[in-house]
């Protein structure tokens, strides 16, 4: 990369390792499918907490939308990635490729 290019910007959202990893997890979902936020909590290996405090950032960005319903009487929530937010994912990977391709060494 010369010197007047200038480095990718990395989505600040999503960078953080908790984040990433929960679009990560939701991007192998097809379009418009989601998984129950238990599901992903232990995919994860997260506490609820902590799950839904990144969750809910990552909801206020638009990247992430959560529906709450029930199963009989029990609460369950879904969490699927919204179009803005396989977009964001798209353009995240691209600027990290971009930066590892241009990183130098052998």
């Amino acid at each position: 990369m010369s010197m007047d290019q200038a480095l990718p910007e990395l989505d600040p959202v999503i960078h953080a390792q908790a984040r990433l990893r929960v679009v990560a997890t939701l991007n192998v979902l097809a379009d418009g499918d989601e998984m129950a936020f238990n599901s992903l909590k232990d995919l994860l290996g997260m506490t609820a907490g902590n799950l839904s405090v990144h969750l809910t950032k990552l909801e206020e960005a638009g990247y992430v939308a959560i529906t709450k319903t029930h199963r009989g009487r029990t609460p369950v929530t879904f969490a699927r990635l919204t179009k803005r937010g396989r977009l964001a994912f798209e353009d995240y990977t691209k600027a990290i490729r971009t930066l590892l391709d241009n990183a130098g060494g052998s």
